[in-house]
């Protein structure tokens, strides 16, 4: 007969977030995001809760302890420390956060409409996640709505290879002009370089390419963002597919959102980030590998989850609908209430 596994009592330490408002939906969002990724690696996470110790908030959990279990904690969006408990003591847990860069990569760059750098890592963690296939090294993971590149640079942080597509030139180019100052400063061996894009005599935009080999010396990590319109995802990548495909989706009040005219193919600019999601979704689910994932945060005041379930089924994929996979929802301000739909290929 085999002995159960023994289980521990561990606290986790949240990092402060810059953002008040996000800070207090913090502890709620990544004890969903650690059911998640616990679930995932094989581990019952028990019920997670908040805990007071001396006026301090943590996390606690019931878990099994293992390498497992340390590493996937230690992979949390907001976790700054891991304690055992033990009696009124805690005693230091070593989680290793994988991150293969400095966190500067992803919280120098300051501009408006910047998603924060804990959520993005969140979103990216859970969509990767839910892959149904088994994958070693790292993943490909492509935001077909790059902006400015925290998704991008994102997975950098956590050694994937990133893959970007964004419509405008200007975000694009000063997300080149941060890479180069950023690794040379760092003293990184890299590089990175921006070229056009033509096809059959037309300049369609340009193409940023970059390399670099992280200071652990793991693994060369690649980056490629085209300028263009999200709805021509799988045009500019071709036959090339990807492990995960992680968006932040505008949310119709500051951003607009391409559309194509069905009957003159025409690009226009509108308001509604559900219509473009309608048209895009079916595309980026053609890029994805086989048991690859799509990850996507929206405003759920603009278009209701049912909504995107139904588009994502329609394109091939299965939604993620129980469980801690709808613990995700939060406030962002009076008009945003951002939630995370993921769906597995």
């Amino acid at each position: 007969m085999t002995a159960p596994r023994l289980r521990r009592v561990y606290a986790i330490l949240l990092a402060p977030a810059s953002n008040r408002v996000y800070a207090g939906e913090a502890p709620a969002l990544v004890a969903a995001e650690l059911s998640v990724l616990l679930e995932a690696a094989g581990r019952d996470p028990g019920r997670i809760e908040p805990l007071d110790l001396a006026g301090v908030r943590y996390l606690s959990l019931d878990v099994a302890p293992d390498e497992v279990t340390e590493r996937e904690l230690g992979r949390g969006s907001a976790v700054l420390a891991v304690y055992e408990q033990v009696g009124d003591l805690l005693r230091p847990v070593v989680a290793r956060r994988p991150d293969h860069f400095d966190d500067d990569l992803v919280t120098i760059p300051k501009y408006p409409g910047k998603t924060n750098e804990q959520f993005t890592r969140l979103l990216v963690n859970v969509t990767l996640a839910a892959q149904g296939r088994s994958r070693t090294g790292p993943a490909s993971v492509l935001d077909p709505m790059s902006g400015r590149g925290t998704t991008l640079s994102t997975a950098w942080m956590l050694g994937h290879h990133a893959y970007g597509v964004e419509a405008d030139q200007k975000a694009v180019d000063a997300q080149a002009t941060f890479l180069r100052t950023y690794l040379r400063r760092k003293r990184i061996k890299h590089r990175v370089t921006s070229t056009p894009v033509r096809r059959d005599g037309r300049h369609l935009g340009r193409r940023l390419d970059g390399e670099a080999l992280p200071p652990d010396g793991s693994h060369q990590l690649e980056l490629t963002v085209f300028t263009g319109d999200t709805l021509d995802s799988a045009t500019l990548f071709g036959k090339k597919r990807f492990d995960a495909v992680v968006t932040d989706a505008p949310y119709g009040i500051v951003h607009g959102s391409a559309t194509r005219d069905p009957k003159t193919g025409k690009r226009g600019r509108h308001r509604s980030a559900a219509e473009l999601l309608a048209e895009a979704i079916p595309v980026w689910a053609s890029q994805l590998k086989p048991g690859g994932s799509l990850g996507l945060s929206w405003n759920t005041y603009g278009m209701r989850r049912e909504q995107l379930a139904e588009i994502a089924r329609g394109a091939g994929l299965e939604p993620m609908t129980e469980g801690p996979w709808l613990g995700f929802g939060h406030r962002v301000d009076s008009s945003i209430h951002r939630d995370v739909f993921v769906a597995r290929a």
